[in-house]
């Protein structure tokens, strides 16, 4: 008998069509195909002539073991023993074993990893190495096919971004609040060591951190430096050794002498989150994640987590779901929608308030801010639930 072959995936339907190959989506597409589920994971390629991304994440705990769950995690051994990734001896995770957060009139808040009976409070992970271990983990992972147009599904999940087109196109309102500030990414080899320390400055209305990279005793920090818009088009546009000398001026040349290892790069800043997260259309169910659903400042450092949250609370939806209940029906993405909306509009809360407590000019502001920084400094429970929250382990 003659074999026929496959229809085209354009034909075929899936149980589940994620779109967007950033980490959120790719993570949530592993969760996925680890449960049997036939997954298309729908992205363009990344164009040739894209620069370098000098971005870095921090991870908390909970996203971190989200991450080696799907063997994704940018350190160790790969997915595939038999398809090694390329090594280098250069560390692309950075353990945090303290954080320092400076405020702009003496004002100072350290938490420590051993404070809180832990080995690390976060992690920072070099973006590209993280892409290139998911990327790998899809590859070898069955159930999971790579296609750049979406094919018929039961349930689609978009993780397309802040400026998603498949969620305009399908009605799901997002509203946006422009900061007036832009952030600028770069990476700084300094004159001294981090020491795995996370250091943060707010000041001239201005966040600055600085966050350890290349393992604990490396001396290469990621900046992440939100500023008045047009002033990071002036520094971007101008003598990167002037961007560099005023780093050192808002830090007290903590590090010493540092020098830009790359062209910096910025991108706007925004409060942003969708009205609604699930949908019903004639082909199935629709569910947002990641920036596509919410977007907040980038100062907690914690938009990738609540990004990662969202796709494991789906995925966990999804996994205990009824026998007789399909992945796109409409209570059960409901319950992912209540569980995981509360709590992304609550860290963009959190965000939003720092920013406008730190961008007040007052100066009894600034002095009611800065005995804050000192007073939770002094009082241990507090810091505690602080550093927990941070941690992913707010429970």
């Amino acid at each position: 008998m003659a074999q026929t072959s496959a229809p085209p995936a354009s034909r075929r339907r899936f149980d589940v069509a994620v779109r967007g190959g950033g980490v959120v989506g790719q993570t949530l597409a592993l969760l996925l195909a680890r449960d049997r589920l036939r997954v298309a994971l729908v992205a363009a390629p990344r164009p040739p002539d894209s620069p370098p991304d000098v971005r870095a994440y921090a991870i908390n705990a909970a996203s971190r073991d989200l991450l080696l769950s799907v063997r994704a995690w940018p350190e160790g051994r790969p997915t595939d023993p038999a398809h090694p990734l390329p090594t280098s001896d250069v560390p692309t995770v950075t353990p945090v074993s303290a954080m320092a957060v400076h405020g702009d009139g003496g004002g100072a808040l350290r938490i420590s990893a051993s404070e809180q009976g832990t080995d690390a409070l976060s992690w920072i992970v070099d973006v590209p190495a993280l892409e290139q271990r998911l990327a790998h983990a899809v590859h070898f992972q069955s159930g999971i096919e790579c296609l750049e147009t979406a094919p018929p599904a039961a349930l689609t999940v978009i993780c397309e971004g802040r400026r998603s087109a498949t969620r305009d196109e399908l009605g799901l309102t997002y509203s946006v609040r422009t900061y007036p500030h832009k952030a600028i990414a770069a990476r700084l080899r300094c004159s001294q060591p981090h020491g795995g320390l996370a250091r943060q400055w707010f000041v001239q209305g201005e966040v600055l951190a600085l966050l350890p990279m290349e393992g604990a005793d490396g001396s290469s920090v990621a900046l992440v430096w939100s500023v008045p818009t047009q002033q990071a088009d002036d520094w971007l546009a101008g003598d990167p050794q002037a961007m560099v000398q005023a780093i050192g001026e808002r830090t007290g040349n903590a590090l010493g002498e540092m020098q830009l290892e790359n062209t910096a790069q910025s991108w706007p800043l925004e409060l942003s989150h969708a009205t609604r997260w699930v949908t019903q259309t004639a082909q199935g169910g629709v569910a947002l994640a990641g920036d596509a659903a919410h977007a907040m400042h980038p100062l907690a450092g914690q938009g990738l987590n609540v990004g990662l949250a969202d796709v494991a609370e789906l995925a966990r939806v999804i996994h205990e779901r009824e026998y007789w209940r399909a992945v796109g029906d409409r209570k059960l993405l409901r319950r992912y929608e209540r569980a995981r909306q509360a709590d992304a509009q609550a860290m963009g809360w959190l965000t939003d308030s720092l920013f406008g407590l730190f961008a007040e000019p007052d100066t009894r502001v600034q002095a009611l801010r800065n005995w804050g920084l000192r007073r939770v400094d002094q009082l241990g429970p507090l810091k505690h639930w602080l550093a927990r929250q941070a941690m992913g382990q707010a429970g």
